[in-house]
């Protein structure tokens, strides 16, 4: 599942959207005292307050917000144990597939309840499912954003969880028309924080118009801190490989093959040889694009490329092997390079702290000035500082 798929269904949460229809809502309010449910509700969705859709909408465009495998992650089910009746997949499967009501909310329950056995929370929390269906085209004829009556439509269901926290709101002193006198206003019922969901997920996960159930969309709280304990525990998931770690293992591969030591301009094209992969993968017209990845094979053409000497296959996949303990392992291209436009890399020195972006580094040069090693950056326009303009000074030979 890829950034572009689940963009293209978080669009359509919305009011009397055609392309996602939610059928079914299932909350269940738990006690932080005791991890039990206080109290539940199973109703049809359609039949909300408008209000009350509208907030949950949003809450689900931001169950799954962020990026992938920086704050979403495919996650691949384990095989459930012989005789094992609570693995997650099949408690899902069966919440899929059945059309009554009852069922689904009773195989939600039981999801429910493994996530908070054995977990401690610091406040009381509200676990929402939702059953929808999501009709995407597969050829657009139209430039309109909903469905067209002339495209041809893939249908599946889907289920989706949100975890929220709730909290007491602050006591705070108003004022009383009425009775014109100042009095102190105490709440007691708690506030669902919908807009700042702790973790969800969406099951089946899906490719080029395919669900597949043997893999979950998990959610996470915050970029590059997955729930390792959820994944396992309550999805039944395997392990999964952040960005993050996928970028210091490129870094490591790397410094297997050539060295701790590298030019800025070696750097910079290494950076932009990757870049370039990306670009060609995103701009291919068809839908069902496939996420670049860095093999062996693909690190070997693009150090080569880069202007490293020295460089075969017998080695990049030996580093491979050392590093990941895996020849054939694929990094995902785009966690391997900070992000290419923005100032995503940052050169902290004794006397000043730089962000450049990666596209710019072949501006930037590390050069030895009176037996000092000194950062040269070339620039196009003449530099201010506090409102003066530099005189260029000519100290290098």
């Amino acid at each position: 599942m890829n950034q572009k798929e689940v963009a293209a269904i978080r669009k359509h949460f919305k009011l009397n959207a055609e392309a996602v229809k939610i059928a079914d809502i299932y909350n269940i309010y738990i006690r932080q005292d005791s991890n039990e449910i206080f109290h539940e509700e199973l109703r049809s969705f359609p039949f909300l307050e408008q209000e009350h859709q509208e907030l949950f909408l949003a809450n689900f465009k931001k169950v799954l917000g962020g990026k992938m495998d920086e704050k979403l992650f495919e996650v691949k089910f384990q095989h459930p144990e012989p005789g094992q009746s609570d693995h997650t997949q099949t408690l899902l499967y069966e919440g899929l597939k059945t059309d009554e009501i009852e069922g689904w909310a009773s195989s939600m329950q039981k999801v429910a309840l493994k996530t908070v056995q054995d977990a401690t929370f610091e406040k009381d929390m509200v676990i929402t499912f939702i059953r929808f269906k999501y009709n995407k085209p597969t050829r657009r004829h139209s430039e309109e954003t909903e469905i067209d009556m002339r495209d041809e439509v893939w249908t599946s269901r889907f289920i989706l969880c949100s975890i929220n926290q709730t909290e007491l709101p602050k006591q705070s002193l108003v004022f009383d028309f009425i009775e014109r006198e100042f009095k102190s206003n105490i709440f007691i019922n708690p506030v669902i924080k919908l807009d700042a969901p702790v973790g969800g997920f969406m099951f089946p996960s899906f490719t080029d118009n395919a669900a597949d159930v043997n893999h979950i969309l998990y959610a996470a709280q915050k970029p590059h801190q997955p729930d390792y304990r959820f994944i396992e525990n309550v999805l039944n998931g395997t392990d999964i490989v952040t960005a993050v770690e996928e970028k210091a293992m490129f870094e490591e591969v790397v410094k297997t093959v050539i060295g701790e030591e590298v030019n800025l301009a070696t750097l910079a094209t290494v950076y932009d040889e990757i870049n370039q992969i990306i670009v060609a993968e995103a701009e291919r017209e068809e839908e069902d694009q496939t996420v670049p990845v860095m093999d062996a094979r693909t690190v070997e053409i693009v150090l080569k490329a880069s202007g490293v000497e020295d460089v075969t296959t017998e080695k990049v996949e030996a580093a491979f092997q050392q590093v990941v303990d895996d020849r054939q392992y694929e990094m995902k291209a785009s966690s391997v390079i900070p992000k290419y436009t923005s100032k995503s890399i940052k050169i902290n020195t004794k006397v000043a702290n730089i962000a450049i972006s990666p596209q710019d580094l072949k501006y930037v040069k590390q050069v030895n000035y009176k037996g000092r090693p000194c950062l040269l950056i070339e620039v196009e326009d003449d530099t201010e500082i506090e409102g003066f303009k530099l005189i260029s000074e000519e100290l290098l030979d």
